[in-house]
């Protein structure tokens, strides 16, 4: 059975994906960094870290695949070097030190617009973020990036929960692309392509997204 490591089991995708990877009969264990304690399980292996040391080169970080679901935004992080923090270089010594303990399969929360040539700094700082990723030579890389998220978040975001209950009162008029991305439908895709991602580079769009959570094809 698999070792998956999961960063960001706190957060909105991060919840569901560690939930479905504690009720997988194919995971042997979860390995969970986390700044706060998560509630015991029989699978789970909750490393205590912080922002100032992420514990480099622990044994723990060794994993058959992995997920990313660290991100927060601008506004919440509180400046642009905060978010950037999270966001870019978190993010990237995660996928950088599950490589190194021999991780294959990885699989990370990127954005819909993801460009590192774009101006603003979202979708900017999540481009770059899946080149310097894609630089580690991992033999499955899976980038999931959804459009505007639905589901049970911790931190309160207005403008993101405002767009997300229009988007979905006009759904039936709107293109699977433009739709909602329901974060339990991330998770599921997350946590198979850490399982089962298939050598190459996956880029899974928020049309896709949207199709898989209503069964659509």
């Amino acid at each position: 059975m698999t070792i998956i490591l999961l960063a960001g089991a706190t957060g909105m995708i991060g919840a569901e994906a560690l939930a479905l990877l504690l009720a997988d009969e194919r995971v042997r264990q979860v390995v969970a960094p986390t700044r706060r304690a998560l509630p015991p399980h029989s699978k789970l292996h909750n490393p205590i870290v912080t922002s100032h040391d992420l514990q480099q080169g622990a044994k723990w970080w060794a994993a058959d695949g992995a997920i990313s679901a660290l991100g927060t935004t601008r506004a919440n992080a509180g400046s642009a070097a905060a978010y950037r923090a999270i966001d870019f270089d978190y993010s990237l010594e995660v996928a950088t030190q599950v490589r190194e303990a021999g991780a294959t399969r990885f699989a990370l929360v990127s954005s819909m617009g993801a460009n590192p040539r774009f101006r603003f700094t979202y979708p900017k700082t999540k481009g770059e973020l899946e080149g310097a990723v894609g630089l580690l030579g991992f033999e499955s890389l899976t980038l999931v990036r959804p459009g505007v998220l639905s589901g049970h978040r911790r931190e309160h975001r207005p403008a993101e929960a405002f767009l997300g209950s229009l988007l979905q009162a006009i759904e039936p008029i709107l293109p699977a692309a433009a739709r909602v991305s329901p974060a339990a439908t991330v998770a599921r895709l997350l946590v198979e392509a850490a399982l089962n991602g298939t050598a190459g580079r996956h880029i899974v769009t928020s049309q896709t997204i949207a199709l898989a959570a209503t069964g659509e094809k």
